[in-house]
This record gives structure tokens, sequence and C-alpha cells, in this order.
């Protein structure tokens, strides 16, 4: 991918993240996620020989894996915490077909190239092998986004991109599609996270290593009148009764196959062996008839 076409400074990301991990990296949201992927992996009934966590910032996953895998490995993109290897999620450290079952906590959001990390997990996994994981969806920090932008439009009469573009939900079932991934199934919650004013939330945000990190950004900070305004319109507009301001984070789900004879395949157009109308018990109307006609 050209310098052009890059959407997020990956160099700068993993530098955050690093500091953030040092520095006590908050789980509250990736807490969430491990207990969800626990929930989720329990409905597979069969065990797998090796899995791996993809790129989680917090070993969480691990002990969840552990209860379904022989052998469980954790590659992050930051030293720190207890982690097998550092590696990056747009080049993955392992072999095709050498895993059984992959996860990914919340860290796919961040990379350049999601089409192409997808590809490289479903080239890594056996046949009827699992990849199961969550990325930052769609509406996640869409109160932010929308008071930076008009906050900045006041003050300074332009704007620059500070909330970075998250996939939408129709389009990630796609590209599990794309990639060549059997069975895919997407799905989204909205978890909705309380503070008392706009600056909880932006210690938050650089808590967990999340700052500015698009390539596009401004590379000054945002001016003190900006963020006055940002707090205002916040305040204003998503505060509840009690005063705490709401912030969304949309968590979307993603699981796939990679492809197995044995896995259900869709029937063939005109293989049906029954008329839907005659189980309808209606009469069956031609591409070319109207009804009542």
């Amino acid at each position: 991918m050209s310098e052009a076409g890059l959407v997020f400074d990956r160099v700068l990301g993993r530098r955050r993240l690093t500091r953030a991990l040092a520095a006590g990296y908050p789980d509250f949201l990736l807490e969430r996620a491990a207990q969800d992927l626990e929930e989720r992996l329990a409905a597979v009934l069969r065990r797998f020989g090796v899995a791996a966590d993809l790129g989680s910032a917090l070993p969480l996953a691990a002990p969840v894996l552990q209860g379904k895998a022989d052998a469980v490995l954790h590659m992050a993109e930051a030293p720190g915490g207890a982690t097998d290897l550092v590696g990056d999620l747009e080049r993955l450290p392992f072999a095709a077909a050498s895993l059984d079952l992959a996860a990914s906590l919340l860290a796919l959001q961040g990379v350049n190239d999601l089409p192409g990390a997808l590809i490289q997990i479903r080239r890594a996994l056996r046949p009827d092998g699992l990849f199961i994981g969550c990325l930052l969806g769609g509406r996640t920090l869409t109160e932010l986004r929308q008071v930076l932008l008009e906050a900045e439009t006041e003050t300074s009469g332009g704007v620059s991109p500070r909330i970075a573009p998250f996939a939408d939900l129709r389009d990630l079932g796609s590209l599990l599609q794309r990639a060549g991934f059997a069975l895919p199934v997407v799905d989204s919650e909205v978890v909705t996270v309380r503070y008392r004013d706009i600056f909880g939330l932006l210690r938050d945000l650089r808590a967990l290593g999340w700052g500015n990190a698009l390539t596009a950004r401004r590379r000054t900070g945002l001016r003190r009148d900006t963020l006055m305004r940002a707090a205002a319109l916040y305040a204003e507009r998503f505060a509840d009764p009690d005063g705490k301001l709401r912030a969304t984070f949309e968590i979307v789900w993603l699981s796939g196959w990679a492809p197995h004879e044995s896995q259900q395949k869709p029937l063939r157009p005109g293989s049906a062996k029954a008329r839907l109308a005659d189980a309808l018990g209606v009469p069956e109307i031609g591409m070319g008839d109207r009804a009542g006609e």
C-alpha cells in the first residue's frame, strides 16, 4: 500500500500502545470482550489444536483459548505482559495452515489494510479452522466526533481529522467473504461508558494508547478554546439526567471458518425437490404473472 493510501501512522500507534501498557493499560473494554469471547466459543462443540491470540493488547484471551485448544500463543503488537511474540497484524508471523483457532480482541480497527489482514488470518488457518474476533465499529465515539468537528469549525474555521474512521457493520461481512472465509457471521453490540466530563473520556483514550494516529492529522494539539467549546457541546447534547456524559463504543464481532469439504454448503439454484408454494398451500405465481390476473 502506498504512503498516500495509509490511514494510520502505525509506528506512532505502536509507540503509544507501548507507553500505555507500561503505564497500566485499563482493561474495561478488553475484559468485556474476553467474557464475550468465552460465551461465543462455548457454543462451538469441538476442541482445537493450536490457537493464537492475534494482537490483543493484553493477554486476556489466553485463558479462554486454553479452555478450547491444546496449545495457545499470544502475539502482541507491542511488548508487555505475557507475550509469546511481538508481531504485526499486517504481516502475521505464522506459516500457512499452522493454526486451528485464531482470535483477536479490539486490535484490527488499527490496521491500514483490513482486507489483507483478514486474508492473512484465513491463510494461517488449517482447513476447518475458526477465526473469531472483535473490533471497534462505525458508531464508536460518535458523540466525540460530532462535538470536535463542530467546535473546531467554530473556533478555527477549519477541521482536522481527530477520530479514526471505523468500519461499518455491513462492509465487514463482505470483507470476510472476500478474504475466503466460509460461513461468515457478523454482529455488533453498543457499549455505553459514562464520564463526569469530556476530560475523563480523553484521559481514558490516552491511557488506552488511542490518541490520534491518523496520517492526515494536524501535528499540533487541540487549541484550548476548541477543547472548551467541545466540552460545552458534549455536556449540552449527550448528558444523562444525572449529568454524566455518554460515550459510545460499538463492538463488532466477526467469525468465519477456513473452507473444508465437511462444511454445510448452499444448494445449487434449481436443485430444490419441493416447491415453496406447495409447502405454504398457495397457488404458484410465475415470473411473468401478476396476482389476481
